[in-house]
């Protein structure tokens, strides 16, 4: 598991004050190179040394709980599904230890050589992630 802390933007919230819902989806993306970046693969990293990234095909995200402008929160990311080429990283926001918010995503292990094309991930990223969450599920 990786933990992204941050505190909530004025930018990121509407003319009431509330953060607006596009704004958590931007942070799952940000967690999620986090994650990689913990495991030891920032994607940064990937992309410049072997032109490797892990583009976005699915999303989604439940909301319990309205977060406000300076709220402290921490998001708490997962792999638990683990395929060939493939992965699903859940993303569990917290305000004060308090869920107020849910998500995934599901991307690709893309490399981007010539035309865009899903590969396995290599051995040694599955062990890290797996690592990560031993209960992850392989596909």
């Amino acid at each position: 598991m990786a933990e992204y802390p941050f505190r909530v933007r004025w930018g990121d919230t509407d003319a009431a004050g509330i953060v607006f819902y596009p704004n958590f989806y931007k942070w799952m993306d940000e967690s999620t190179h986090e994650f990689l970046s913990a495991i030891g693969y920032p994607t940064s990293t990937l992309y410049a040394e072997q032109q490797v990234n892990v583009p976005l095909l699915e999303a989604s995200c439940q909301f319990k709980s309205p977060l406000f402008f300076e709220d402290r929160v921490t998001v708490r990311s997962t792999v638990v599904e683990l395929h060939q080429k493939v992965f699903k990283i859940n993303h569990k926001f917290f305000k004060d230890e308090k869920l107020v918010a849910e998500g995934f995503e599901i991307r690709a292990w893309t490399s981007f050589k010539e035309k865009p094309k899903a590969y396995p991930i290599p051995c040694e990223v599955r062990g890290k992630m797996m690592q990560a969450n031993p209960k992850a599920v392989k596909g």
